[in-house]
């Protein structure tokens, strides 16, 4: 299926999202749970030695040095160097007759960790994720141990060193991949694919292919339909095939094809929100006339006999959803616009005058201000027809500027 919407993230924009992923596992870290450690060592002149390590504590666990890079087909690399870490912990020696007991500490410095993280994507549509390799090396291990035979244990402290160092590495990949699947993976099933825009529609944005990864970006295929809440219904056209250009400079790249807008034409016709009244209070006061049966008894001279100066009011309608274009110029649509005048009876009920079909050429830009999105319309000169007549027939061209100043003046500023 092709996308009505697409993201893209850059290099740098994956620079700037992955301070917070580091302060993440930089806390999972932290809570490493190393198991306890004995073992026999022959030292000289001393013989067979007993120890036992315990209640091994962490301490502290940096990350200074990180970066999250994307890799083709897959997904992302996170790569950690210079990273340090520092623990504590009790031990306990025995050898010939001879037993005691103590503190040590532990400093491990020099980590260097490579994660490579799988992208894709569910039946439902939201990203999954997952640990394609893990691989962590520490090349400098320094332990000191305390209490009244501390010395005899800093005599095969590289035994000791060694032992930590082969379980640190295997622990840090493995509470990583633990982390990526019990946490991260299970925080992304909980993302919503469906967002509410209003008390009217919805879009739904989830993925319609699992993400894509390159040298540069990691690029994502959204669905980007709108749709009604009160009914969704099936699109009845399918979305065109959307690509980005190719460009790296900025953070965060957002592309948008007709697909998407057309969807919002629907979700909004459906759910009966393109309606527009037009009334008296609505008029600007310094245009000089009334929204009254006088001012159009001038062209529709019956109405001066039928309803002497009796407010009035129209309803927009449109009896088809829009349906735009996206061109070199921007974006451009033209609507069919019902409009139903009514003159309000002395009771406030309604009676049907006319109604007339307008179709304009109306063009939008899409731009961004104050870091929203935003977008205004401009529009062309309305096209009148008459579709139905309670006064009778009349020339709907002599009714061509006043209809245009209604919806310049009233409708389109709302509108925009």
């Amino acid at each position: 299926t092709n996308p009505g919407f697409v993201v893209r993230i850059t290099q740098a924009g994956l620079d700037y999202a992955h301070q917070q992923g580091m302060a993440i596992l930089e806390k999972e870290l932290a809570q490493l749970k190393l198991p306890d450690i004995s073992g026999d060592s022959r030292v000289l002149r001393v013989g067979k030695v007993h120890y036992e390590l315990s209640r091994l504590r962490l301490r502290d666990f940096h990350l200074p040095y990180s970066r999250i890079t994307p890799v083709s087909n897959v997904g992302l690399q996170v790569s950690i160097s210079n990273a340090f870490a520092e623990l504590d912990g009790d031990w306990r020696v025995k050898f010939l007759f001879v037993r005691d007991h103590g503190s040590f500490n532990l400093k491990v410095e020099n980590v260097y960790i490579k994660i490579t993280l799988r992208l894709g994507s569910d039946t439902t549509g939201k990203p999954t994720i997952s640990t394609s390799a893990c691989s962590a090396s520490i090349s400098k291990v320094r332990v000191l141990f305390s209490g009244k035979l501390g010395w005899l244990y800093n005599l095969f402290h590289s035994v000791i060193e060694s032992r930590l160092r082969k379980i640190l590495e295997d622990k840090v990949c493995d509470n990583v991949a633990k982390s990526v699947h019990n946490d991260l993976q299970t925080y992304l099933q909980t993302l919503p694919v469906t967002a509410r825009i209003d008390g009217k529609t919805g879009i739904d944005y989830s993925l319609v292919a699992p993400p894509r990864a390159t040298a540069q970006s990691l690029d994502a295929d959204l669905k980007g339909e709108f749709y009604s809440l009160a009914h969704r219904s099936t699109v009845p056209f399918s979305p065109l095939p959307l690509a980005f250009l190719s460009d790296h400079d900025r953070m965060v790249y957002f592309g948008a094809s007709s697909y998407f807008f057309n969807t919002a034409g629907i979700a909004y016709h459906e759910a009966g929100a393109l309606v527009f009244e037009i009334t008296e209070a609505m008029i600007p006061k310094d245009v000089g006339f009334r929204l009254d049966t006088s001012v159009f008894s001038a062209f529709i001279p019956q109405l001066e006999e039928m309803y002497p100066n009796m407010p009035m009011k129209f309803r927009l309608s449109a009896p088809t959803a829009p349906f735009l274009t996206i061109g070199p110029g921007g974006i451009s649509f033209q609507p069919i616009v019902d409009a139903q005048a009514y003159v309000i009876l002395p009771d406030s009920s309604l009676a049907p005058l006319f109604l007339l079909s307008l179709v304009r050429n109306v063009s939008a830009v899409i731009n961004v201000r104050s870091g929203h999105i935003v977008g205004s319309l401009d529009v062309g000169r309305i096209r009148l027809s008459l579709k139905d007549s309670a006064v009778g027939t009349f020339q709907v061209q002599s009714l061509q500027s006043i209809i245009n100043y209604l919806t310049s003046r009233v409708v389109l500023p709302r509108l925009n």
